[in-house]
């Protein structure tokens, strides 16, 4: 392992138990579900990175944009010398925007991937030979704790790309809630999210032209042929991705093609044509909403920037 890189495994023993039980549970229920977490096998993550690139999805060179243009007026906020834990670190290119004009001391990437958590912090620590490079395997969406010895200074959790969409409401506020305990006093949170806007925009942007979004949904299920040996037949299902305005929020779903039973040890889960498989929502804010739901977490709102069309949201939640 490049020593240059401090590895924290936080991600716990019966991690696999509980992929299972998680996929039993969802494959049991009415409707089918399965949580949008476990599209982040290796495969799934090289996916959604070329899903970034696809021309339908604003929602990345938009956020980049935007960081671009606030890094001064960020950093200004933060103060030198900071820790920053980036949350679901990804391939870290927005971190990189960052890092110039922070000037961190410490950097900690948390991802659920293992693998692609390893090569895009080694390549941080290589990039920025001046900042101590931290990567912590977990999946923060059931276990947040700062690994033992990193915090003690002014820290910044950044959590880019509206991945708090893929919380319901409720669900994004306990979340922020949990991440308040975590963070030392004086700390902030600072968190990208995607704004309501046209159905037409939304919906493209989840059903790009190459149908890569349509292959990472459909990869989910074969990481569970991969990983837990289900019978199932990719081909078998359809992606589909629409706009819920009641609920302000994408649903992306795989639909039956036909009549079938998905088989998991001793469990058969029957399928009618046309049935849904429930794997991801991605809620929408208007820019008062989210901050109403972030003052109801504990946080102060200290600064919102966004792009000319008002497509994408960055915000600044101060823990006072």
């Amino acid at each position: 392992m490049n020593q240059a890189v401090r590895f924290h495994d936080q991600h716990v023993v019966e991690a696999q138990t509980s992929f299972r039980d998680a996929v039993i549970a969802g494959l049991s229920a009415t409707p089918k579900s399965l949580s949008p977490k476990f599209f982040y096998d290796r495969r799934g993550s090289l996916l959604f990175e070329s899903i970034c690139q696809q021309p339908e999805y604003y929602l990345t060179r938009t956020e980049e944009c935007i960081l671009v243009d606030a890094s001064d007026e960020i950093a200004a906020l933060v103060g030198p010398d900071s820790l920053l834990v980036e949350l679901g670190s990804g391939a870290s290119r927005k971190i990189r925007l960052l890092l110039e004009a922070m000037r961190p001391s410490r950097y900690l990437g948390i991802d659920i991937s293992r693998d692609f958590l390893l090569e895009s912090t080694r390549r941080l620590a290589a990039d920025y030979p001046w900042l101590e490079v931290h990567a912590a395997w977990a999946d923060f969406s059931r276990r947040l704790a700062l690994p033992d010895g990193i915090a003690g200074q002014r820290t910044v959790a950044f959590f880019p790309g509206s991945s708090i969409g893929n919380f319901e409401p409720p669900a994004a506020q306990a979340f922020l809630a949990r991440l308040r305990q975590v963070l030392p006093d004086g700390s902030g949170v600072l968190i990208g999210v995607d704004l309501v806007k046209d159905r037409a925009v939304l919906e493209a942007a989840y059903n790009d032209a190459a149908g890569v979004t349509a292959a990472f949904n459909l990869n989910l299920l074969e990481r569970l042929h991969r990983e837990l040996g289900v019978e199932v037949e990719p081909e078998n299902f359809d992606h589909l991705a629409y706009y819920n305005e009641a609920e302000s929020r994408i649903e992306m779903h795989l639909v039956s093609r036909c009549r079938q039973t998905l088989r998991l040890e001793e469990g058969h889960f029957a399928l009618e044509e046309g049935e849904r498989l429930h794997t991801e929502n991605s809620c929408k804010y208007s820019i008062a909403g989210f901050q109403a739901l972030a003052k109801r977490a504990g946080y102060e709102p200290t600064a919102v920037w966004t792009d000319p069309r008002h497509l994408f949201s960055v915000h600044y939640l101060s823990i006072l």
